[in-house]
């Protein structure tokens, strides 16, 4: 060996010796674990720790709980273990399969167009359990309003419709049980047209509101659930907390809620992989807007729409404009379903994942949830954002099965027709200056396509017809009055109860978001009118009490 040779000299030739085969397999072997590391693969954890017997369901609930007692404690599918398809063992892998591909079963909708006061239009997307069983003779069948069939209605997530993926799966699971399932399709989402300049949010509860008014006006024998999915959820959650006691729901799901959307936007920017979850969000909400661009192009910042580079980008140009928020960070504020939890008064099961990649377990109110005996909250350790799919094929989904075996159990229980019983957790007080509306938008393959429905619902003159109804049912009984007028008849405790149920719900509501502005207002008064108000008293006691107090104590 020469000594002249540098030691980097003989390590570049001994290197050259190895052959290149063995390179590309160490460069291989590498980029194996980095993926493996970087898309949280947890397929060797699965086979080392539980031998792909999955991990066991952790439940949270109050102490004492009647829910868990007689319902959840009955659902075997929450106290048993969630597997994860082995060769989607990673969150990631679940989300972008669940995006991509998911095999839905495949099945056709009936639409109704519903329209709101404001001139809005949402698309209802029913699939009967008559259509799942072949029995259906036509399309224009319908369902009777004395039909006792309970009614499911599904509120979709951010960008989703009722033609995503795990939409149908739960759709086609609930009415292959027995139920009768409603989508109800954001505002411009379903291929509808905006027709308004309202458009939804995060936080926006007014369209699940009149569409479960509906439902229950026309429909008043059926009992009604609802579920909601990650944005969904969030608005459902919230609008449970809203209504309290006074809410024609008997039972709910949320799945996969953001629940603190200030978390969840600071959570989405933190790692690189999260970022391209925010870009491919942020690139669905532009392309939709691009479909409704004569009417964002109005009320928001087109431009600023146009260069958003993240979720956050978008709301502050579209959703903070046209919903009249100061901030961005006051929309998320205002819109997160974690102040609201403890108002809600119906049954309700959660549903989140801990690897969740879009909706952070940091954002769950544990300690909330816990606190409010309506709640019945399970976790898995894997599953992805809507995925948790199980089994070597992955056809299905575990969240959808647990959830029809939990209404199942519910409906067959007493436990829906219990009273409903308010929770002592007060509401946020809203900010006069934010309004609850604001673009929420979706990208279709085909573009904007104006949906015709085989029915149309207009929300006016259906309270006009409920309204009929309620007047035709009041003259009646003054007719039965009249044809015995020597008999005092003395109104009975449902007539009571329905004339002055309108005045306590508004009562409650004004009493429970203007409990401290009033004290506050009553304090302000008080401060500013004492040295007038005050010296007159004084002088009024002086005078009352001259003959009895001591001239000293008089000031004389």
């Amino acid at each position: 060996m020469d000594c002249s040779d540098s030691p980097y000299d003989l390590l570049f030739k001994s290197l050259s010796l190895i052959p290149i085969s063995h390179y590309l397999l160490g460069f291989l072997l590498l980029s194996l674990v980095f993926l493996y590391n970087v898309l949280e693969i947890h397929l060797l954890r699965d086979l080392i720790a539980t031998g792909f017997r999955g991990h066991p369901v952790s439940l949270t609930f109050a102490s004492g709980s009647e829910l868990y007692e007689a319902v959840a404690s009955k659902c075997q599918i929450l106290h048993g273990r969630y597997l994860a398809t082995s060769w989607l063992s990673s969150p990631h892998l679940q989300t972008a399969f669940l995006s991509f591909f998911g095999r839905p079963p495949v099945f056709s909708y009936r639409r109704q167009l519903f329209h709101t006061s404001d001139g809005g239009t949402i698309a209802l997307d029913w699939l009967m359990n008559s259509d799942v069983m072949g029995v259906a003779i036509n399309m224009n069948d319908t369902i009777q309003k004395d039909d006792k069939t309970p009614i499911v209605v599904v509120i979709p997530g951010l960008t989703s419709d009722s033609a995503s993926a795990y939409i149908k799966h739960l759709a086609f699971k609930m009415a292959k049980s027995g139920w009768n399932v409603v989508v109800s399709n954001h505002r411009g989402l379903g291929g509808i047209s905006v027709t308004s300049d309202c458009m939804y949010n995060a936080g926006w509860t007014e369209d699940i509101r009149k569409i479960v008014d509906h439902l229950h006006c026309q429909y008043p024998e059926a009992p009604l659930f609802a579920v909601g999915t990650s944005i969904g959820a969030n608005v459902l959650v919230k609008y449970l907390g809203e209504d309290g006691v006074n809410i024609p729901l008997v039972g709910a799901a949320a799945i996969c809620s953001p629940w603190d959307l200030l978390i969840c936007d600071r959570f989405i920017n933190r790692k690189l992989v999260q970022k391209f979850y925010d870009k491919a969000l942020t690139i669905g909400l532009q392309g939709y807007a691009q479909l409704h661009q004569p009417i964002l192009s109005r009320l928001a910042d087109w431009e600023g729409i146009e260069k958003s580079r993240s979720v956050r980008d978008f709301d502050n140009y579209a959703t903070r404009l046209v919903g009249k928020y100061e901030t961005v960070d006051t929309y998320y504020r205002r819109c997160s379903s974690a102040s609201f939890v403890g108002n809600v008064s119906v049954p309700l099961l959660c549903i989140s994942t801990l690897d969740d990649p879009v909706c952070t377990r940091e954002a769950i109110p544990w300690d909330e949830c816990k606190a409010n005996k309506n709640i019945i909250f399970a976790t898995t350790k894997h599953g992805g954002h809507l995925g948790f799919f199980e089994g070597l094929t992955a056809k299905c989904l575990w969240w959808v099965r647990a959830v029809d075996e939990f209404f199942n159990v519910l409906h067959s229980t007493q436990f829906i027709h219990r009273k409903k019983e308010a929770q002592v957790s007060p509401l946020p007080i809203p900010l006069e200056s934010s309004i609850d509306q604001g673009p929420y938008v979706n990208v279709t393959k085909d573009g904007m396509v104006t949906a015709i429905g085989n029915k149309q619902t207009n929300m006016e003159e259906e309270e006009e017809l409920c309204h009929e109804h309620t007047l035709h049912a009041e003259k009646d009984e003054d007719k039965v009055q009249l044809q015995k007028p020597t008999e005092l008849s003395q109104p009975s405790e449902h007539d009571r109860s329905r004339v002055t149920a309108p005045v306590k719900r508004r009562m409650d509501q004004l009493s429970r978001y203007s409990r401290k502005s009033i004290w506050l207002l009553v304090y302000i008064a008080i401060v500013t009118t004492w040295p007038l108000v005050g010296s007159a008293l004084l002088l009024t006691l002086k005078r009352k009490f001259k003959n009895v107090l001591p001239a000293a104590l008089l000031g004389r």
